[in-house]
C-alpha cells in the first residue's frame, strides 16, 4: 500500500526543491551549496510518494522533469543524505556535492566503521580528481594509473550514454567506476564486431 499522502507537507516539499533549484542558477560561484539540503528533500519525496501531488506517474518520472541533464545527480544526492552520518552532513559545503558522493561511497562500504573525520580531512585536502582515484583505489584494491579523457557529446545523446553506463554499473556492481563500465560496453562492442566480421568472411 502507498503511504498516506500530506498534501501540506508535500507541496511544501516541492516548492523547496524548486526553490534550490532556481537558486542554484544564479552564479556557479553559489552552485551546489545547498545539495545536502535538497538530497534530504529528495529522500522525502521518494518516501512520502510526493510525486503524486503533480499528477506523475513515478518517482523517475518526477527526476526527468526537475533534472533534465541527469538524473545520477539527483541518486548521488539522496546517497550523501542516506549514508553519510549527521556530524558530517555540516562539513559537506566547504568539499562540494562531487567529493560528499565519493564520501558516501565509502561509508557505505565501511557501514559502522567509516572513519567519518579522516575521510572529511582527505576530502577537503585532495584535489576533486586525486580525492576520487584515492577512494576507487580504496574501495577496489586496484593502484592502476589513470587517464582523463574528454570528449564532446550532444545533450541529445546524453540519455542513451547515461542509460549505458547505469545498465552497466548494476550489472558489474555499483563500486565499478564509470571507466570501467564503458570499457566493458566498448569490449562488447569489439566482440560483437569481430563476430560480424568474421561471418562476413566466412560467407
Amino acid at each position: 500500500m502507498p503511504p498516506k499522502l500530506d498534501e501540506k507537507r508535500a507541496q511544501f516539499v516541492l516548492t523547496k526543491i524548486d526553490q534550490i533549484l532556481d537558486w542554484e542558477q544564479q552564479t556557479e560561484h553559489e552552485r551546489d551549496t545547498r545539495f545536502v539540503e535538497l538530497g534530504r528533500y529528495l529522500c522525502e519525496v521518494r518516501a512520502g510518494q510526493y510525486w503524486r501531488c503533480q499528477n506523475l506517474k513515478s518517482f523517475d518520472e518526477y527526476l526527468q522533469r526537475k533534472f533534465l541533464e541527469s538524473r545520477r545527480k539527483a541518486y548521488y544526492l539522496m546517497s550523501i543524505h542516506e549514508q553519510l552520518p549527521k556530524q558530517a552532513r555540516k562539513e559537506l559545503k566547504q568539499v562540494g556535492w562531487s567529493k560528499a558522493a565519493e564520501l558516501a561511497k565509502v561509508a557505505r562500504r565501511d557501514g559502522e566503521h567509516f572513519d567519518c573525520a579522516t575521510w572529511l580531512h582527505r576530502a577537503q585536502e585532495l584535489p576533486k580528481e586525486r580525492f576520487k582515484d584515492e577512494v576507487e583505489q580504496y574501495l577496489t584494491g586496484e593502484s592502476e594509473p589513470s587517464e582523463l579523457i574528454y570528449f564532446k557529446v550532444y545533450r541529445s545523446q546524453l540519455p542513451v550514454i547515461e542509460q549505458a553506463l547505469e545498465i552497466a554499473a548494476r550489472m558489474l556492481g555499483s563500486d565499478k567506476s564509470r571507466g570501467y563500465c564503458l570499457e566493458t560496453i566498448c569490449a562488447d562492442f569489439l566482440a560483437g564486431a569481430n563476430v560480424s566480421s568474421d561471418s562476413e568472411q566466412a560467407a
